[in-house]
């Protein structure tokens, strides 16, 4: 099958090393949690796919989770991205961020993305499940934006109430230049964990396998991390990755995605407010949303099922 017209070919590739996460999301694209495991693939495995990225294409790796940094080898990992040319973003929660974290994410070629929810205390700890983490990753935000290195800001609306919209625009105010629009809570991983229906290729935003794809921790190749419930392209622990992102059944999976061309649908739990909208209704078409999961279903005022 000949590949998707339009497409661009893959230069950004997310590497889901763990599904290990001290949060528990309510959202959550793979359902991380403080028992999820590092996965089948090897410290050797790892630098074996780093080192053979460049090659296939690939400019930018992102180490995503879970939180990335809850991985044994994740700094000898980052390290060993950025000693073959690769620029890396991290996608951390920035629960717990050491020196020798905050050391790699000043390095030069480095950026950094998290998710934040809302601007009341309580709310964001709802979202995450985890009390005292807003304070945390409120915390290492400013940290990052006082050190100047470049940060992307993930927003997702969970339920109503959530003040959503007033985290974007606290985080717009702080100065964060990389802010993605507000996005709902997508059907697919623990959102919809116990609903009587399973992840659609309808709750993706359209641009996977468009430009980049996702490594899980087993080693399996997907057109993004969010598209982990359709069938894999391969698996680089026995086929080279510029083989599976050049081979049919990576060609095969680029059309199961509806595209959604430049301006998907903006559909949030609650309207965009005016005065706080930031010129991102409707989303615009961002390099990577991240833990961007809202299953089709009602909910109480609370935000409950």
């Amino acid at each position: 099958m000949p590949p998707v017209p339009g497409l661009d070919p893959v230069w950004f590739l997310e590497l889901e090393v763990t599904t290990a996460c001290q949060l528990k999301c309510r959202h959550c694209y793979n359902s991380s949690s403080p028992a999820g495991t590092h996965g089948t693939m090897t410290r050797g495995d790892w630098e074996h796919l780093l080192d053979s990225a460049p090659a296939a294409g690939v400019r930018r790796v992102q180490l995503i989770g879970g939180e990335p940094s809850m991985h044994p080898h994740f700094l000898p990992l980052a390290h060993h991205a950025l000693s073959v040319g690769l620029e890396l973003q991290v996608f951390s929660n920035l629960y717990c961020v050491t020196p020798a974290l905050w050391a790699l994410y000043r390095e030069p070629r480095v950026t950094l993305a998290t998710s934040y929810y809302s601007d009341r205390p309580e709310l964001h700890d709802q979202v995450t499940g985890r009390p005292g983490s807003h304070r945390r990753t409120r915390a290492a935000i400013s940290v990052a934006l006082d050190s100047g290195i470049p940060l992307k800001v993930a927003v997702v609306e969970t339920f109503e109430g959530q003040r959503a919209h007033e985290a974007h625009a606290e985080m717009a105010a702080l100065g964060v230049r990389n802010l993605a629009p507000v996005d709902r809570m997508r059907g697919i991983g623990r959102a919809i964990e116990g609903e009587p229906f399973s992840a659609h290729v309808n709750e993706l935003c359209g641009q996977c396998g468009d430009g980049r794809a996702a490594v899980s921790a087993h080693g399996d190749v997907t057109m993004c991390v969010m598209a982990r419930f359709l069938p894999p392209a391969g698996n680089v622990r026995d086929t080279p990755l510029g083989e599976i992102l050049h081979g049919p059944y990576w060609n095969a999976l680029l059309p199961l995605v509806p595209r959604r061309g430049d301006k998907p649908p903006c559909a949030p739990i609650s309207e965009c407010p005016p005065a706080s909208d930031g010129n991102d209704c409707p989303p615009a078409s961002t390099e990577c949303e991240g833990n961007a999961l809202v299953p089709p279903v009602a909910r109480t005022a609370g935000g409950d099922r």
